[in-house]
Protein backbone atom coordinates (compact mmCIF):
# COMPACT_ATOMS: atom_id res chain seq x y z
CA UNK A 1 0.00 0.00 0.00
CA UNK A 2 1.80 3.55 -0.96
CA UNK A 3 0.86 7.20 -0.17
CA UNK A 4 -0.51 7.76 -3.36
CA UNK A 5 -3.10 4.69 -3.10
CA UNK A 6 -4.43 6.13 0.09
CA UNK A 7 -5.14 9.62 -1.19
CA UNK A 8 -6.71 8.29 -3.96
CA UNK A 9 -8.79 6.25 -2.29
CA UNK A 10 -9.86 9.07 -0.38
CA UNK A 11 -10.48 10.87 -2.79
CA UNK A 12 -12.66 8.96 -4.53
CA UNK A 13 -14.63 8.96 -1.06
CA UNK A 14 -14.75 12.53 -1.24
CA UNK A 15 -16.16 12.65 -4.34
CA UNK A 16 -18.83 10.73 -3.99
CA UNK A 17 -19.98 12.36 -0.90
CA UNK A 18 -18.86 15.87 -1.35
CA UNK A 19 -22.10 16.99 -3.02
CA UNK A 20 -24.26 15.60 -0.45
CA UNK A 21 -27.32 18.10 1.46
CA UNK A 22 -27.88 17.31 5.13
CA UNK A 23 -31.00 14.79 4.04
CA UNK A 24 -28.32 12.50 2.33
CA UNK A 25 -26.04 12.62 5.61
CA UNK A 26 -28.69 11.89 7.76
CA UNK A 27 -29.97 8.85 6.30
CA UNK A 28 -28.53 5.17 7.72
CA UNK A 29 -25.87 3.79 5.68
CA UNK A 30 -26.51 0.51 3.80
CA UNK A 31 -26.99 -2.47 6.11
CA UNK A 32 -26.05 -0.43 9.49
CA UNK A 33 -28.03 1.72 12.26
CA UNK A 34 -25.84 4.96 12.01
CA UNK A 35 -26.34 7.50 9.85
CA UNK A 36 -24.04 8.60 6.92
CA UNK A 37 -22.43 11.45 8.71
CA UNK A 38 -21.91 9.42 11.91
CA UNK A 39 -19.82 6.61 9.63
CA UNK A 40 -18.19 9.03 7.95
CA UNK A 41 -17.11 10.60 11.34
CA UNK A 42 -16.14 7.07 12.58
CA UNK A 43 -13.83 6.90 9.98
CA UNK A 44 -12.03 10.57 10.10
CA UNK A 45 -11.80 9.94 13.69
CA UNK A 46 -9.84 6.04 13.08
CA UNK A 47 -7.57 8.53 10.75
CA UNK A 48 -6.83 10.70 13.57
CA UNK A 49 -5.87 7.56 15.28
CA UNK A 50 -3.63 6.05 12.91
CA UNK A 51 -2.08 9.26 12.27
CA UNK A 52 -1.73 9.76 16.40
CA UNK A 53 0.24 6.00 16.15
CA UNK A 54 1.88 7.03 13.52
CA UNK A 55 3.76 10.48 15.19
CA UNK A 56 3.76 8.19 18.65
CA UNK A 57 1.43 10.76 19.90
CA UNK A 58 -1.81 10.23 22.01
CA UNK A 59 -4.84 9.90 20.39
CA UNK A 60 -6.92 12.73 20.72
CA UNK A 61 -11.20 12.78 19.85
CA UNK A 62 -11.93 14.57 16.31
CA UNK A 63 -14.87 17.12 17.06
CA UNK A 64 -17.91 16.20 15.46
CA UNK A 65 -18.79 19.89 14.16
CA UNK A 66 -22.38 21.11 13.71
CA UNK A 67 -22.56 20.79 10.32
CA UNK A 68 -22.53 17.41 8.55
CA UNK A 69 -21.23 18.86 5.21
CA UNK A 70 -17.79 19.53 6.40
CA UNK A 71 -17.42 16.03 7.13
CA UNK A 72 -15.69 15.97 3.38
CA UNK A 73 -13.06 18.67 4.71
CA UNK A 74 -12.51 16.99 7.53
CA UNK A 75 -11.94 13.47 5.83
CA UNK A 76 -9.16 15.53 3.62
CA UNK A 77 -7.22 17.25 6.26
CA UNK A 78 -6.95 13.95 8.61
CA UNK A 79 -5.93 11.89 5.64
CA UNK A 80 -3.30 14.57 5.13
CA UNK A 81 -2.08 14.29 8.58
CA UNK A 82 -1.94 10.84 8.51
CA UNK A 83 -0.02 11.19 4.41
CA UNK A 84 2.59 13.65 6.74
CA UNK A 85 3.02 11.32 9.46
CA UNK A 86 4.73 8.83 6.53
CA UNK A 87 2.92 5.77 8.25
CA UNK A 88 4.28 2.81 8.34
CA UNK A 89 2.81 -0.12 4.92
CA UNK A 90 0.68 -1.79 7.67
CA UNK A 91 -0.90 1.50 8.64
CA UNK A 92 -1.53 2.95 5.55
CA UNK A 93 -2.78 -0.56 4.48
CA UNK A 94 -5.58 -0.50 7.50
CA UNK A 95 -6.32 3.40 6.72
CA UNK A 96 -7.04 2.40 3.12
CA UNK A 97 -9.36 -0.63 4.00
CA UNK A 98 -10.80 1.70 6.41
CA UNK A 99 -11.78 4.26 3.60
CA UNK A 100 -12.46 1.39 1.46
CA UNK A 101 -14.91 0.03 3.48
CA UNK A 102 -16.32 2.79 4.69
CA UNK A 103 -17.76 3.99 0.94
CA UNK A 104 -19.27 0.50 0.15
CA UNK A 105 -21.33 0.81 3.10
CA UNK A 106 -22.46 4.67 1.99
Amino acid sequence: MSAAELDRAVGLLVRQVGHWQQPRWAAVAGGGNVSRADLVHRLVQELANLAADAEGQPRRAVPRLGNDLALPDQLRVVAADLLTAAPAADLLARAAAEVTATRTAL
